[in-house]
């Protein structure tokens, strides 16, 4: 397991290093195969509530698994306590709908996170929102069905991937009523 740790405000101290990567690589043993871990941490002042810790990872196989959770707690080992107790909940869900499915899908499709841009801040223009952050992923082909199960893991509410079947880029979203909807793009 490789584990990058990226500390956007403060250095993290010998004990708090030491713990994140023994939660983390606790989590080796719920996997099979060779995964990257990407951790941001950051430190923020909130109004009345003092010092929050905000801890985000972000598991990629090499295979195309892709899972990422994020936890905010004023004590930053309860933070990282947390996170691996999600991420272990999300690998262990993963595994079981594969295993489900009796086929290893996930062998052939996936996405491949690459870099993770800079959170930045608006011009200044009058408070008009601005672009904060840029991702950039590679893209593997797959079908629907699993960009909603990638979207799910993720935890988010929007997934765009490459259809195996056309080589288009389509987008897969939550719906208000609960249901999925997909975003086609039309062959020019």
């Amino acid at each position: 397991m490789e584990i990058t740790l990226k500390s956007r405000n403060g250095k993290l101290t010998e004990e708090q290093r030491l713990h994140l990567e023994h939660k983390l690589r606790k989590l080796a043993r719920y996997l099979e195969e060779n995964v990257t871990v990407h951790v941001d941490l950051s430190r923020a002042q909130e109004r009345g509530s003092g010092e929050v810790h905000t801890v985000q990872a972000t598991l990629t196989s090499e295979r195309g698994m892709m899972i990422r959770a994020e936890e905010r707690n004023h004590d930053l080992f309860a933070a990282v306590d947390i996170l691996h107790d999600s991420l272990q909940r999300q690998i262990t869900r993963y595994k079981d709908r594969h295993y489900r499915r009796g086929r290893n899908r996930h062998a052939e499709v996936g996405m491949e996170f690459m870099a993770d841009g800079q959170d930045g801040t608006s011009s200044g223009d009058g408070g008009m929102p601005g672009l904060v952050k840029t991702k950039q992923f590679v893209y593997k082909p797959m079908d629907a069905d699993e960009a909603i199960e990638q979207m799910e893991l993720l935890g988010h509410d929007f997934f765009v991937f490459v259809d195996a079947g056309t080589n288009l880029v389509n987008v897969v979203y939550r719906r208000r009523d609960g249901n999925y909807g997909l975003i086609e793009q039309e062959k020019s």
